[in-house]
């Protein structure tokens, strides 16, 4: 069991708000929430028990035809599974809660009883699909569970490197050279691999990335066929394997009818909804004026799609053959990819920003005199001020979006940073820092 940050917020739900409401964990599938919620449990219950509705043997779902009387309900409960639950000090886990909507209904009066802790996982859109015949519990405290993200990587790992690149940042002074070129290859792995615990346990057990490789492509196969059963057209399934060849394109915004092939109808809107909630993709919402009302001024319509592992994404941006050799991974983790993969970068970049609980926003604005557009990759709420963020694959020369950017918003703007795989350095207001130290720029953010 991968050491898990989301811990911390079970923790603080155990201490504060249990038994007023039950945990939810959300996210998508893979990314561990049943490990999760199995391995607190052990933790910090005297017992336990597990009811996974997706693999449950008959008679103990029977045991949930009537909730009605807990009294009942926990007695047969205990006898159907062998295990004594003791009042405040146990807790039953309600996995992939979504496959028993009334069993979620249930929820306000299991949590009013107060006798036993509980905590629910609920994977994908089916969680939001199966609650039209139900009313939904207040009494839930959501906790968000994301991929691994690179510092949990790095523990996962063995590597001890975090602290030290800390203080790398805060020195604010260049890695040099040789010491640059090992970190950012350091990251490169976390990018090959991805944060899906099943590849990182692969990476960790000595597999080649072949095997990873195998192993991410069967979490997008099951990605897939979980569109499918909420969408016979396969058209949310498309929408989803689409985003890494839209982003390489460098357009305005995600375009439903590029990835659908047909124009954009009121139930493609409803898809993309659907893939929005599957936590499998990250939004990132164009916005008209950029301050620190960010949420306010966003287009709804104009966006990119980002993939919420970055680790799926570098498999599925050499989808093209059957498999993903372990030559391509090679040129990857030694920088040797002849194509100019910034937009690998920035779903870096997003999956970092998410996991810390902030939105994503960009903007554009029209170049004078041309057809040609300015586009901010990122910009982030920073305090009463913004940091926008643009993100290169390698050379950085060219940032004119930014600098431009600065000058027309320089009373909005806290910080402006560009993030590649070169060292740290200034070029004017802009700071330059390797993608690795994105982190603890983040913590920084007020």
């Amino acid at each position: 069991m991968f050491e898990r940050k989301v811990m911390k917020s079970l923790k603080e739900w155990k201490q504060g708000m249990a038994p007023n409401y039950a945990a939810l964990l959300e996210g998508a599938r893979r990314v561990g929430k049943s490990t999760i919620a199995e391995k607190f449990a052990k933790d910090n219950y005297r017992s336990y028990i597990k009811i996974d509705f997706a693999n449950i043997k008959a008679e103990v779902l029977e045991v949930f035809d009537d909730i009605a009387n807990l009294e009942v309900f926990f007695l047969r409960l205990q006898m159907v599974t062998g295990i004594t639950l003791h009042k405040r000090e146990s807790v039953i886990i309600f996995d992939e809660i979504q496959r028993s909507p009334l069993t979620r209904q249930a929820i306000k009066y299991l949590v009013a009883d107060g006798r036993y802790d509980y905590i629910e996982t609920g994977s994908l859109i089916s969680i939001k699909k199966n609650v039209k015949n139900i009313v939904i519990p207040s009494e839930e405290y959501k906790i968000p569970v994301y991929p691994m993200d690179y510092e949990e990587f790095l523990w996962a790992t063995g590597n001890d490197a975090y602290d030290l690149l800390r203080g790398l940042y805060q020195s604010n002074q260049p890695a040099g050279n040789g010491v640059n070129r090992k970190l950012m290859r350091d990251f490169r792995i976390y990018m090959a691999v991805g944060g899906m615990p099943q590849a990182v346990q692969a990476y960790v057990d000595g597999k080649d990335f072949a095997q990873i490789d195998r192993i991410k492509r069967g979490i997008i196969d099951l990605y897939i066929d979980d569109f499918k059963k909420i969408d016979s057209s396969g058209l949310v399934g498309r929408m989803y394997q689409s985003i890494p060849s839209q982003l390489a394109t460098q357009k305005k915004r995600f375009l439903i009818s590029k990835a659908t092939a047909k124009r954009k109808t009121n139930k493609d809107l409803e898809r993309l909804s659907d893939l929005l909630d599957s936590k499998t993709v990250i939004p990132c919402y164009n916005v008209a004026n950029p301050s620190i009302t960010l949420s306010q001024t966003r287009d709804d319509d104009t966006f990119k799609l980002y993939l919420s592992d970055i680790g799926l994404f570098t498999t599925m941006l050499f989808n093209a053959s059957p498999k993903t050799g372990d030559n391509i991974y090679a040129k990857l983790l030694s920088d040797k990819l002849s194509a100019d993969l910034g937009y690998l970068y920035e779903n870096a970049v997003a999956q970092m920003v998410t996991a810390t609980g902030r939105e994503l926003y960009y903007h554009t604005w029209d170049k004078p005199d041309s057809t040609h557009y300015y586009e901010v990759d990122f910009l982030l709420q920073d305090g009463v001020k913004i940091s926008p963020i643009e993100v290169k694959s390698s050379a950085r020369r060219n940032h004119e979006s930014i600098d431009v950017f600065c000058k027309k918003y320089s009373r909005e703007i806290k910080n402006a940073f560009l993030f590649s795989q070169k060292d740290v350095a200034i070029d004017g207001r802009l700071k330059l820092k390797p993608i690795y130290l994105l982190p603890f720029m983040l913590e920084e953010l007020s």
